[in-house]
């Protein structure tokens, strides 16, 4: 068995943002640990730009944006065991991971930093009836292959779900040559960012289809076509509205998953809402020394959030492992109501915390011309007009620690929304 200072679980964007984090805040001893045989993750098959805006102040391409973390992890000799895939952790941060050179190896850490990522959800989670033709593809599977292996996917396409990566390959597909026939989303708004709408379905006049969902597959060795229905405000189809499209594609983008059978097998408490782990303001699960970032910990829209996310990630783990003991803190629970979902972080140590904390959430439908207001144990103490307010974009909150100080015994912080 080999002991490091910290072990960092994936090397896409969120993984190399905390590894050079944590060398910049003295830890020499980092090793990254990517199943992959390159790093970057996911940003190596997003060839369309739109990334590093906040980041780098300029517009990257997603393999331009992972190269900038890439070269600099290199440039501080940081370790990557690549084509390595870790196949449990323990409470002791006992690390079991396997590969082609070394075969079944175990490393221990003083710290762990989970960040795998997330995955698309599949076809068999949808309940769509129909044979299983050649022919359906999740939007980021049709992605890599036409980005990276150099394959087209289909001729004519229809795709359930509008979130981003099923907006971007609407694009890429038009671009290709191909005709997208619709773009059809289950729920009553769009689960992707609004420039993606405006860019890649309104420039190329590719209709939406709100309130819809895919009810048939037709086609045995191929798809030939699909049936889409309206469906009512219980998310079931009304009887009557059926259309057809022939197509030979179908492209699901019908939501990501935090790969979180890591994080569950290690016993950390999980939120049934982000599907990722609750965390406290220094990113740590409820076992401790053990932190998690990016989109493991909730699905990101902006690849931006996942670097400043990781790079507090990596930096609190190194304070971690320099400082050794952990001391006793004032523990206050933040809560989301009245249409905010979640929040990550979950929990506030007043006492042990910077000078400020980044609270990130999402609300539960589209709202206009609300409020985000902040309760301290239900007094107001802040509250933003927002014109618009949509599940596809991440919201933010900033808590400074000067502004507990008139609140000693404070025990729950709620974010909520209000009627302006």
């Amino acid at each position: 068995m080999t002991n490091h200072d910290i072990i960092i679980i994936g090397g896409g964007p969120a993984g190399l943002a905390a590894a050079l984090a944590a060398r910049k805040a003295g830890v020499e001893d980092v090793l990254i640990l990517e199943r992959d045989s390159c790093l970057g993750g996911i940003l190596n098959q997003c060839i369309h730009n739109g990334f590093g805006l906040h980041t780098f102040k300029e517009e990257l391409t997603g393999p331009e944006y992972a190269y900038r973390y890439i070269e600099q992890v290199e440039a501080e000799k940081i370790p990557c065991k690549l084509n390595t895939m870790v196949i449990d952790i323990n409470q002791e941060k006992e690390i079991t991971a396997i590969n082609r050179e070394d075969g079944l190896i175990t490393m221990k850490a003083k710290a762990v930093i989970l960040a795998m990522g997330c995955r698309e959800r599949p076809r068999g989670a949808l309940n769509i009836p129909g044979y299983r033709p050649a022919g359906i593809y999740s939007a980021g599977t049709a992605q890599r292959l036409m980005n990276i292996e150099g394959y087209s996917v289909g001729k004519e396409v229809v795709i359930l779900g509008s979130g981003d990566i099923g907006l971007i390959m609407a694009r890429r597909m038009t671009l290709e040559g191909a005709k997208v026939k619709v773009v059809a989303e289950l729920m009553p708004y769009s689960g992707g960012l609004k420039r993606n709408i405006v860019q890649c379905l309104d420039d190329y006049g590719i209709p939406l289809k709100l309130s819809h969902t895919v009810v048939d597959i037709q086609g045995k060795e191929r798809v030939t076509g699909i049936t889409l229905a309206q469906v009512g405000p219980d998310r079931k189809p009304i009887p009557g509205t059926e259309e057809q499209y022939s197509c030979d594609t179908l492209l699901l983008s019908v939501g990501l998953i935090p790969e979180n059978e890591l994080t569950k097998g290690i016993g950390a408490a999980m939120s049934p809402v982000t599907s990722g782990p609750e965390v406290n303001d220094h990113l740590e699960t409820s076992v401790e020394g053990v932190f998690a970032c990016g989109n493991v910990l909730h699905v990101h829209d902006l690849v931006d959030y996942v670097s400043e996310e990781a790079s507090l990630a990596g930096t609190n783990a190194a304070a971690y492992v320099l400082a050794g003991e952990k001391t006793d803190g004032h523990r206050v629970e933040l809560k989301g109501e009245n249409g905010v979902r979640y929040t990550v972080p979950q929990t506030i140590d007043i006492n042990n915390m910077l000078d400020q904390v980044t609270v990130r959430f999402r609300v539960a439908d589209v709202y206009k011309d609300r409020c985000i207001a902040v309760y301290y144990d239900g007094v107001q103490v802040s509250r933003r007009k927002k014109k618009v307010l949509a599940p596809g974009e991440m919201e933010q909150v900033v808590l400074k620690k000067d502004s507990f100080a008139q609140y000693p015994d404070l025990k729950r912080i709620v974010i909520c929304t209000e009627e302006d």
